[in-house]
């Protein structure tokens, strides 16, 4: 038999100083955070971003939350199902390296390839991508808070409930 935290699917914070080090980030660009929420990305755009990213860490509340956000944005069901599946078809042509870039930044945890990233300021330029890296680290945080909750319940419930 094996164990209910190794059968946990999501991604989950291994340790304390992971969410601390992801808060004290954050923290430090929460103008640039505030910037890219209060308009500076476009909403649907915005939403595209923290689906990919939830798509990667795997987080139920984030996904529900953010496919009733991008609905709410115009964003049709078809395009939000393909991109749970990390699939870009229905996605605007331009959006779409920013969307790879942040599939690829998920999977990194945070720290992309330096010549990925900078083909992507190259094509956005530096304050967008600023901005667009803000959205990705505030929804892995949440991911990765709310996979890590799920992850208790699971344990708790010897692998019962949530993440199977």
């Amino acid at each position: 038999m094996s164990s209910p935290m190794l059968d946990f699917k999501g991604r989950v914070y291994g340790s304390l100083s992971g969410p601390l080090t992801d808060m004290r980030m954050i923290l430090s660009k929460r103008k640039v955070l505030r910037s890219a929420m209060g308009g500076g990305v476009d909403g649907a755009f915005r939403e595209r971003l923290m689906l990919v990213v939830t798509a990667v860490n795997g987080c139920r509340y984030c996904s529900y939350a953010h496919a009733r956000q991008a609905l709410s944005e115009g964003i049709s069901e078809e395009e939000i199902n393909l991109l749970a599946e990390q699939a870009f078809d229905d996605s605007p042509s331009e959006q779409v390296s920013a969307l790879l870039y942040a599939q690829h930044w998920a999977e990194t945890n945070g720290c992309p390839d330096p010549a990925v990233r900078t083909r992507v300021a190259d094509h956005y330029g530096e304050d967008v991508l600023e901005e667009v890296e803000a959205i990705l680290l505030a929804i892995r945080i949440g991911n990765l808070l709310g996979n890590t909750f799920d992850a208790l319940l699971h344990r708790l419930s010897f692998g019962r409930l949530g993440g199977t």
